[in-house]
């Protein structure tokens, strides 16, 4: 008999256990959680073939968890659902140096782009189920991630 079921399993990673629970920002939250997971990275070194593999995984099982926390929880895209935020945070700081400056600026730019949803951005959501709760957050990690890296090419960063 395995200690956690399946089911429950998926819907705690989506909601990343209590933080898609707080009653203030959920999205923000989730999003927060991500930057010292993605700023450990950095100072561990990680090799961007690892960085870029666990990103992968984190937005596959993400799709996945995110279908079934819609099932049991009985909403679509369910505010509790952080996932997304997580991955999308993951995406905007690929390949980037993990120093504050760019923790600080990819979490401002990334939580405009997915707060307001420009186009095309908002269209994704469209998709329905998992993912549409993942794909306009990770729309909304690539637009951070290529304005991110144009400002480091232009040394605007530190």
């Amino acid at each position: 008999m395995p200690i956690i079921d399946k089911d429950r399993f998926l819907a705690l990673f989506a909601t990343l256990g209590p933080v898609g629970h707080v009653p203030f920002a959920p999205g923000t939250v989730g999003t927060l959680a991500c930057v010292p997971f993605v700023w450990m990275l950095g100072a561990l070194n990680a090799h961007w073939t690892f960085y870029l593999t666990l990103t992968l995984v984190v937005i596959v099982i993400g799709t996945i968890a995110s279908s079934k926390a819609e099932e049991i929880l009985g909403k679509k895209d369910p505010s509790s659902v952080v996932i997304d935020e997580f991955a999308g945070y993951m995406v905007a700081m690929a390949l980037l140096p993990a120093t504050v400056g760019y923790l600080i600026a990819g979490f401002f730019l990334f939580r405009f782009f997915d707060i307001v949803k420009p186009p095309p951005i908002r269209s994704l959501e469209r998709l329905g189920g998992g993912p549409g709760i993942m794909a306009d957050d990770l729309l909304a990690g690539i637009i951070t991630s290529a304005i991110l890296h144009a400002w480091r090419l232009m040394g605007q960063i530190g």
